[in-house]
């Protein structure tokens, strides 16, 4: 029942990226952990979000290795696999080429961290992962290596990966990661933006976790 319901979800989000115009066709992708520590479940590859179904999402264990017959996984299964790895706080994971974040990645420029959202949500600057083809081991490790403990990277010449504890939170991690850059532009062009101090990204992330929202 548990893996059923999160198939479902990685659909409703999926159309949720489609949307708010983070994606289009079929480039992107996201995944979900299951409930088991060794496992997770991803969109399939090469397939239309509106189009998908609970049965074409693809379990893999942390490997990057499909569980069962069927859809292939998303080519950049080595990715979500890698960060799972890495961070256990990790629960959900958000592949988008939103536009503004995306011109970042192209320039190999990282998102500063102008804005309270973002320090919140990100926990800091948008770093940028070396370049790497898509759905290599050294992407992913490059991936991992960017991201740190935070809770977005760019992808040079590629796109956005947003993680987060749940899918919901990881949605609104690619959100705030696209307004931001679209705020990066105009600010600069009124101007130097202003990065918030590290001493400030600290205190707004620490009453984010601790006090915002009703607990």
């Amino acid at each position: 029942m548990l893996l059923l319901k999160v198939k479902q979800m990685v659909v409703e989000y999926g159309e949720k990226l489609v949307e708010k115009g983070l994606v289009v066709a079929t480039w992107g992708n996201i995944s979900a952990r299951n409930g088991e520590e060794e496992v997770f479940v991803i969109t399939p590859s090469g397939m239309e979000y509106t189009k998908l179904e609970p049965e074409d999402i693809v379990e893999v264990d942390l490997d990057g290795k499909p569980l069962a017959t069927g859809r292939k996984p998303s080519v950049e299964t080595p990715v979500h696999a890698a960060i799972y790895r890495a961070r256990p706080d990790v629960r959900a994971i958000v592949h988008t080429h939103s536009i503004n974040a995306s011109a970042c990645a192209a320039a190999r420029v990282e998102i500063p961290c102008i804005m309270e959202d973002m320090a919140a949500m990100v926990g800091g600057a948008v770093k940028v992962a070396k370049y790497a083809p898509s759905g290599s081991q050294e992407l992913a490790r490059n991936v991992v290596e960017a991201l740190g403990d935070r809770n977005a990277v760019l992808l040079a010449n590629h796109g956005v990966v947003a993680v987060g504890k749940n899918l919901e939170e990881a949605f609104k991690v690619s959100l705030v990661v696209e307004k931001s850059a679209e705020i990066f532009f105009k600010s600069k062009i009124l101007g130097n933006p202003v990065s918030l101090t590290e001493g400030e990204v600290e205190l707004i992330r620490n009453f984010y976790l601790n006090s915002y929202g009703q607990k």
